[in-house]
Order: C-alpha cells, then sequence, then structure tokens
C-alpha cells in the first residue's frame, strides 16, 4: 500500500510514522509547499520521499489531505480530478460542511470519505509529528453514506491500526458538536492568554506563576493562528453560538463576584464538576 500525506504537519507527519510503523504502508510520499517542511520530514523519517503533487498521486493508492481547511476546499476537488476509481482520498480537517459542499456533485465523490482524527497538541509543523499520536482516540467520520464500500472498509481499517475508535457523523453534526467541544476551547485559551498578557507585564512573573492549572488552560493559544482562522471563518455560527453562551457564563460569575454571592458561586462550581463523569 502507497499513501501520499499532502501536509506533513503534526498530524500528517504523524500519520506517516504510524502508519509505516504499524504495517499499513509500505511506503509513504509527502507533500508539502514549505520547503522547510519538506527538508524535516526527510531529516525525521516522517516519510520515504517527496513529489510534487501530480505525480505523488498517480504513485498512490491512498490520498490523505492534512493541510488547513481553507485551502482544503479548492485542493480537495482538484486531487479528486486527478485520482482514478481505483484511489481513495480522505482528508482530516477540522471543518467539514463547506469542505464537502466543494465535492458534493463530483463524479468521484464514492471515491473519497472524510474523516476527523480527534487528537494533536498545541504544537504545529513536521517537528511536532510523533508516534502514537492517536491511540486511544476518536475518529469521526462524516456523511460515510456517499462514498463507495471498499472506500469504507479501507478507511475503517487505516484508522483503526492508528489505534482509533471510530464513530459516524454527518457534517452539519460534526460542524456543531466540534464547535462545543473543540473550538470554544481553543478560542477561551487565545482569549484568556490576551488577558494574562494584557494584565501581567512583567513576563517573568507569568513564567514563575504559572503552575499546571494554568499551564493546561492555556496550552491551546500556542496552536498556529493558520490553521485556526480557517476553523473559525466555516464554523463561525457554530462558534459564535456557544461563545455567545461562554460569555454569558463568564457574566455571571462577574456578577456573582460583584454581589459577594459566594453561596451561589460555590453551587455553580459545584455544577461544574459533573463534567468529571464525562470525562473520567
Amino acid at each position: 500500500m502507497i499513501v501520499t500525506v499532502v501536509g506533513i504537519g503534526l498530524i500528517g507527519g504523524s500519520m506517516a510514522l504510524d502508519l509505516k510503523k504499524r504495517g499499513f504502508a509500505d511506503q509513504v510520499i509527502g507533500v508539502d509547499k514549505n520547503e522547510e517542511n519538506k527538508k524535516i520530514a526527510l531529516q525525521n523519517n516522517l516519510v520515504d520521499k517527496i513529489l510534487d503533487l501530480e505525480t505523488a498521486v498517480s504513485q498512490s493508492d491512498i490520498i490523505v489531505l492534512a493541510i488547513p481547511v481553507g485551502s482544503m476546499v479548492t485542493l480537495l476537488p482538484n486531487i479528486l480530478d486527478l485520482i482514478t476509481e481505483k484511489q481513495m482520498v480522505t482528508e482530516v480537517g477540522s471543518t467539514k460542511e463547506i469542505v464537502l459542499k466543494s465535492i458534493d456533485n463530483h463524479p468521484k465523490r464514492g471515491r473519497f470519505l472524510s474523516s476527523h482524527p480527534m487528537a494533536g497538541t498545541e504544537f504545529s509543523g513536521p517537528t511536532a509529528a510523533v508516534y502514537n499520536l492517536f491511540e486511544d482516540k476518536c475518529n469521526v467520520f462524516i456523511d460515510e453514506k456517499y462514498s463507495d464500500a471498499d472506500v469504507i472498509t479501507t478507511f475503517h481499517k487505516l484508522f483503526n491500526v492508528l489505534g482509533m475508535n471510530n464513530v459516524n457523523y454527518n457534517s452539519e453534526e460534526h460542524d456543531l458538536h466540534t464547535a462545543y467541544v473543540s473550538h470554544i476551547s481553543h478560542i477561551s485559551s487565545f482569549a484568556l492568554a490576551l488577558t494574562v498578557l494584557a494584565k501581567e507585564k512583567k513576563h517573568n512573573r507569568i513564567f514563575e506563576l504559572a503552575s499546571g492549572g494554568f499551564g493546561s488552560t492555556v496550552r491551546l493559544a500556542k496552536s498556529s493562528p493558520d490553521m485556526w482562522i480557517p476553523i473559525f471563518e466555516q464554523n463561525r455560527d457554530n462558534v459564535l453560538d456557544v461563545l455567545d453562551e461562554h460569555i454569558n457564563q463568564l457574566a455571571q460569575f462577574r456578577s456573582l463576584l460583584i454581589k459577594k454571592d459566594f453561596k451561589t458561586f460555590y453551587s455553580l462550581i459545584e455544577e461544574s464538576n459533573q463534567i468529571k463523569k464525562i470525562l473520567k
């Protein structure tokens, strides 16, 4: 099995490592527009070789698109134009509805299955790629009913090989629920980082006093804007919906502090503790 990974960053690079190590891919070809990324990918043995897009696609059984979702809208239809009826394509972006509308009527739509491996770190680029990133994490397949049977079987096997548990959503469900769980976490982390930077001008104090709580809460603020701005743009309405609720919750905490109503504050924190029944 020859797999081409387009976009050799954290997700693409980590997939390349594991697909080779776990025996799914006999060869992994890398495609990336960034020259430094290409060099690092070869030096770190993330891929076996680097080729241009058209040559790589022509030599591959499977093509994985791991690029920012802003570029996915134009590149995905082009990839489907290039493949034969025996090749298969997936993309691993964080938003789906707009991306999938771009190929609604493509004659090779059946050779494609959208996926979203819910794994990652705050780091980006090929130096962030690691083995076992996906182990015991959830992968979401989207609008599976539009894909050919052999495509579904192959990609279920691929993500199982990565150690992932597969679930199925439609594109609207995916974008809604990722906004509620993933996208709001990132936008909150960006806002918290800006808040601390605005108020605490002595950066050495941030370093000295940042315990595990602050570090884990603001960790996502290290994430790349090149990745996240297209996500917020494509999933704007859902992010606004959950952001409004988040602002309401913060305003409630502010009001309770002003009123010195710590009894109610205590009750709300107890209520928030119920999340541990879900996230054990």
